[in-house]
């Protein structure tokens, strides 16, 4: 493999494009923050190529996340380009992040969160939209102090932060999602019941990240109308398909319920702090 200049970004979106759903991390960070940018997401990617053909993508975010669209390559290809490398997670498809993890030698370092995912699609013509409570509102129209603290209680409870990361992850990103216009609340005449988003987008395909309902408001759908009425929003503007990973049995028969089907497993390996590839 090779290091990916500005002139290999076609071959290399043509080809990440044929796996598109599982690789919108990469894509749209690609789009926002550019090659080799100063953004913490900004990607530098290293490419395989066979024919003049690219064949395979290592993507490592400014920030140290590796995801890998390998399709095949030798994970010892991989391990030499990352050696003497800080690594702050892994974000990818189980079949070639699991494989990747045991081949760097990190994978006894602690972690805050390491989890097999479902890992999802929907086309948007088969999107369902269930009837009940609340409309949908751009995530500013809710009191951003508790989108913050529902923000907080995310991290810790889906991703694993201690209670300070999460809190200045929370308001960082908070401001993140209202500049973007990326993120949604569902709200009734009782208060805000639900927020979700799009962390990675592109223009004919959507991943959905961020669903949150705050434990007292579960169990009574408002996670899956938030989540689709979103996406139909997504669908109007002429978007055609949806990804997303899930965190749970219940929220895999949430996304069920309104179209979704299994694809394979998604993996998220996120250390305690950064070890480096020996």
């Amino acid at each position: 493999m090779r290091r990916a200049s500005q002139s290999d970004l076609p071959a290399i979106r043509a080809f990440l494009g044929t796996r598109v759903e599982r690789a919108m991390f990469p894509l749209s960070n690609l789009a926002r923050f550019g090659l080799d940018g100063d953004h913490d997401y900004a990607p530098s990617m290293w490419i395989a190529e066979k024919q003049g053909e690219v064949t395979g993508v290592l993507t490592v975010g400014r920030a140290g996340t590796v995801m890998p669209n390998l399709a095949g390559i030798e994970t010892g290809v991989v391990t030499d380009i990352l050696r003497g490398r800080a690594i702050a997670s892994l974000i990818g498809p189980k079949e070639e992040v699991r494989p990747l993890l045991a081949a760097l030698g990190i994978a006894g370092h602690p972690t805050t969160l390491d989890r097999d995912e479902p890992h999802f699609v929907l086309k948007l013509a088969e999107l369902i939209v269930p009837e009940g409570e609340g409309t949908l509102f751009p995530l500013e129209e809710a009191d951003p102090l508790q989108m913050v603290r529902w923000r907080r209680d995310y991290n810790i409870e889906a991703l694993g932060m201690a209670p300070e990361t999460a809190e200045a992850e929370a308001r960082n990103s908070y401001t993140n999602y209202v500049d973007a216009g990326s993120h949604r609340v569902l709200i009734s005449d009782d208060g805000p019941l639900a927020t979700t988003g799009f962390n990675a987008y592109l223009p004919e395909i959507v991943q959905i990240g961020g669903v949150y309902t705050p434990p007292a408001l579960r169990g009574r759908g408002h996670a899956r109308r938030a989540v689709a009425l979103h996406l139909a929003e997504a669908q109007a503007r002429g978007i055609g398909m949806a990804t997303l990973f899930s965190g749970s049995d219940t929220a895999s028969r949430a996304y069920r319920s309104i179209g979704f089907r299994q694809i394979g497993e998604w993996s998220l390996v996120f250390f305690d702090g950064k070890p480096v590839v020996p």
